[in-house]
Formats: C-alpha cells, sequence, structure tokens
C-alpha cells in the first residue's frame, strides 16, 4: 500500500462543527427554523457564497428577496460563528501530529472566501496552519466536481494515492476516489486516527 505524502482535511464537520440549525432551533425556536428553512433554502444560499458570491452581499440579496425571514437570513451573516462552532479539538490535534512528523496538510473545503478570510482572523486563526488551503470560494468550484480536484493536483503536484483526503460527505469521498485518491469518510476524530495510522501515517 502507498504511503500517502499529504493529507487534505475537509473543514466543515471535520475540523469545525457546521450546524446552523443549532443556532436558529436555540434562538429562535425549532418550530419557527423549521418553518424558516421550509421557506427559505439556506444552505442553497450558502452554496452560492461557496462558489464565489460575496458573503453580505449575496445574505443581504436573498434577505430582501425573502422581507418576511430578513431577519433571520441576515443571521446567517452576523452570527457566523455561532452557526460554525465548536473547533473539533481532537482532528486539530491530529493535523499537528502529521506536520511535526513532517507530512504537508492541506485544506479542500467548500467555504466562502470572505467567509474563510473572516474565520481565519477571528474565531478560528488556527486556519493559518495549513501547507496548502484549497478554497472553493477563490477556486470558483465546488466539491464534488471533478474540477476541483484536478485543480488540487496541478497545484501541489501530487495525484492519486499519493493525496489522503477526509471528508463527512459521501459525494465528496467518491469523486476524489475516482481520482485513485486514499480516502476516508469521516465520523470521529477516532475513526480518523485509525485510518491514518493504517495508512501508515501516524504510529
Amino acid at each position: 500500500m502507498t504511503t500517502p505524502r499529504a493529507v487534505i482535511f475537509d473543514i466543515g464537520n471535520v475540523l469545525i462543527t457546521w450546524n446552523p440549525e443549532a443556532f436558529y432551533d436555540r434562538v429562535f425556536g425549532k418550530a419557527r427554523r423549521q418553518a424558516l428553512f421550509d421557506a427559505v433554502d439556506l444552505h442553497g444560499m450558502n452554496e452560492e457564497i461557496d462558489a464565489g458570491g460575496p458573503f453580505q452581499g449575496t445574505v443581504a440579496a436573498w434577505a430582501a428577496r425573502y422581507p418576511q425571514w430578513a431577519n433571520e437570513i441576515q443571521c446567517w451573516h452576523d452570527n457566523w460563528a455561532e452557526l460554525a462552532s465548536p473547533a473539533i479539538s481532537e482532528s486539530w490535534a491530529l493535523m499537528g501530529k502529521l506536520q511535526a512528523r513532517g507530512v504537508p496538510v492541506y485544506a479542500l473545503t467548500n467555504f466562502g472566501d470572505e467567509t474563510f478570510a473572516y474565520a481565519q482572523s477571528a474565531p478560528y486563526p488556527q486556519l493559518g496552519q495549513f501547507d496548502r488551503a484549497y478554497i472553493s470560494g477563490r477556486m470558483g468550484v465546488t466539491k464534488p466536481s471533478a474540477q476541483i480536484y484536478a485543480m488540487v493536483e496541478e497545484d501541489c503536484g501530487l495525484h492519486g494515492a499519493a493525496l489522503f483526503f477526509t471528508d463527512d460527505r459521501d459525494e465528496n469521498i467518491a469523486a476524489a476516489a475516482a481520482r485513485g485518491w486514499q480516502t476516508h469518510l469521516f465520523k470521529s476524530a477516532d475513526g480518523l486516527a485509525a485510518a491514518l495510522q493504517n495508512a501508515g501515517l501516524l504510529d
């Protein structure tokens, strides 16, 4: 089995908890949150941001489109740090162990450009610790498009089994596996630790 030469982490629900519904349940109550999410495709709005749309501008446009939900929609921008919390500290520890062993660690994430810059400067400065960061909002394409994986390969110079990728979404893992990457569907940091050990990356 080929030992990977770099490890690529997704961020949402691998390194940082991403659960907007929990914020809306807490602030507005479950019933109103369910009504909001039934009426407004907030995750679709976020996909526009991940694909390169401006953070505030996109949220403002959606708030204007649904004035009866404008306050709740604006919270996606104003309270973003609460939507994306807490950090998954055990996963960050694994990243640190890999880098301490000289293994390059990259990010490949569906994340808005402005949102990532904010996250890196405010709640999660550790996002600056990647050896390379591939951010969909900067690249103009999102997972699981084959194009974004090809762009990663072209930039880092590694292909196929030389790359180990972990992500919490089946479709993103499948797209990477189709290119020959070694993959792990993230469900827990313990599971990831075992996968990294099996790949010969950690003791």
